[in-house]
């Protein structure tokens, strides 16, 4: 059975667990996706890169506050009372350069804030200009901050950004066509719109594709252990949810599929194995890859709704996926206990073993 499975029933395991999408599934799941601002500043955190990022975006200040201070003593500088509005982004944007050097990282509504609070300083020293052809130009450092939110807010927040730098674009056009000609006019409003809305989606897209490739498992397309970590490190705050339960699944007599037909065969197992769990998981519920045989499914449930699930997803796999069968450890945190997903990890993990040594194709729960 195991040699005899055709194309059609793997291009169907693959569709199901996600190896085939087409070019507007992924544009969609990347828009969906959400990305989470604090394992990723966790993540930078750790590996030395946020004292890194953080000098970038204090070093993006001071190249603001020094195109505000020429503009200011520039001939075709600011007149009249608009001096007053650069005065007040020169000392905005230089408390702005003290905070990124001196303070800790910030959360993430703090972040948006700031980087909104950049989008309009950057808008208003250009706007001000009496030279309004230098002031388009200027509208480029809308990248700064755009940049900085495609990497730590996301899509959405990024079409958002997109949306300030048209509006901005279109009314320091409107003030162009009196004094260019519209040609000239045209090709700046493209120059601007092409840098300043078109690159940074598609940088981010880039970036997306290949960060949702470092957390898959490239046989299953399921989330990896990284990936997992990702995607369920918020449950573990408490309000989150009133009880998780994670159950480590780990194949039996998988080593004599891979013995007897090969590798090959083992891999079309846990093709298999990951589309089953996929089709069968409880509602709500993470399935990953941690490794080998083994996989983890996360869902927020209670203890007896997970032993049933767990018994559910057992019976799935004997079904499905034969000649191999399941031994599945089942570990629930509540939210009013101290919840640790590595504790719980390694619960579940020993329960699974547990249920290995009872012969397997059972379900034990952590005490």
């Amino acid at each position: 059975m195991l040699i005899s499975s055709g194309r059609e029933r793997e291009r169907r395991c693959r569709l199901m667990i996600g190896q085939e999408t087409t070019g507007w599934q992924t544009v969609t799941a990347w828009w969906r996706d959400r990305l989470d601002y604090r394992w990723l500043t966790r993540t930078l955190d750790a590996r030395g890169a946020l004292a890194v990022m953080k000098g970038g975006v204090a070093v993006g200040g001071a190249a603001l506050l020094v195109f505000s201070a020429l503009n200011l003593e520039s001939a075709d500088g600011p007149v009249g009372a608009w001096r007053l509005v650069t005065m007040f982004n020169i000392a905005a944007t230089l408390t702005w350069v003290f905070y990124w050097s001196l303070a800790p990282w910030p959360g993430e509504r703090t972040s948006l804030i700031l980087m909104a609070f950049a989008d309009v300083m950057i808008t208003g020293v250009c706007l001000v200009e009496s030279n309004r052809l230098f002031g388009a130009f200027g509208l480029l450092q809308l990248v700064i901050p755009g940049s900085y939110l495609a990497i730590f807010h996301g899509p959405r927040v990024l079409a958002v950004h997109g949306m300030w730098s048209v509006l901005s674009i279109l009314i320091l056009t409107w003030l162009m066509m009196r004094d260019a000609d519209s040609a000239t006019t045209v090709s700046i409003v493209l120059t601007m719109a092409s840098v300043a809305v078109l690159v940074l989606p598609a940088l981010h897209f880039c970036y997306w594709v290949l960060r949702m490739d470092a957390l898959t498992d490239p046989l299953t397309g399921l989330l990896n252990r990284r990936g997992l970590d990702y995607y369920v490190s918020s449950w573990f705050e408490p309000g989150t949810h009133d009880s998780i339960a994670l159950m480590t699944i780990d194949l039996d007599r998988f080593k004599q599929v891979n013995d007897m037909y090969g590798h090959r065969a083992g891999d079309r197992v846990l093709a298999r194995t990951a589309a089953c769990l996929l089709e069968a998981r409880p509602q709500a519920a993470v399935v990953t890859r941690s490794g080998g045989e083994e996989f983890v499914v996360l869902a927020p449930l209670t203890a007896r709704v997970a032993v049933s699930e767990a018994e559910r997803l057992c019976q799935a796999i004997e079904s499905a996926v034969e000649p191999v069968t399941a031994s599945i450890g089942v570990a629930v945190a509540s939210d009013s206990t101290s919840r640790d997903a590595e504790q719980l990890l390694r619960s579940s993990d020993s329960a699974m073993y547990q249920a290995k040594q009872l012969g397997g194709n059972t379900v034990v729960l952590a005490t």
